[in-house]
């Protein structure tokens, strides 16, 4: 029968899709919200201190220094995961869209779409070889 569909449909990969983004966004929520959580636990009683800027410290600037105050259940590595995952749930899809297109042999948009992953792979860990 030559007349069946190679690969999905078009239907099957928005619905994989829709349910890829809306899992991967529920997660990172969930993450920054206990995460929130477990830091104003921790912290709440501390006095904000404004007069001085301090970005995130070193051991939160590495997936193993994150993957470590995880495992420590500290409120701002569990916020830092929630925040990876969210950058990383539109990676995710356009990786699976590159494996759709494959799968049904749509040569023109699996280039295009290596072409924007190649694109977001850059902008994620590219930046910091060109920058002085």
């Amino acid at each position: 029968m030559e007349n069946q569909p190679r690969g999905w449909t078009d239907q099957q990969v928005e619905h994989f899709v829709g349910a890829l983004l809306l899992v991967g966004v529920l997660v990172s929520a969930t993450c920054v919200v206990v995460g929130g959580v477990v830091y104003l636990y921790r912290h709440a009683g501390e006095p904000p201190e404004y007069h001085e800027f301090i970005g995130e410290p070193p051991n939160l600037r590495s997936l193993k220094g994150v993957a470590a105050q995880v495992w420590a259940f500290r409120g701002r590595g569990i916020i830092q995961l929630g925040l990876l995952l969210l950058i990383a749930t539109p990676l995710a899809r356009v990786i699976f869209s590159v494996l759709a297109f494959a799968r049904q042999r749509d040569w023109t948009y699996v280039v295009v779409t290596l072409l924007v992953l190649a694109v977001l792979l850059f902008s994620l860990f590219g930046e910091s070889s060109w920058s002085a």
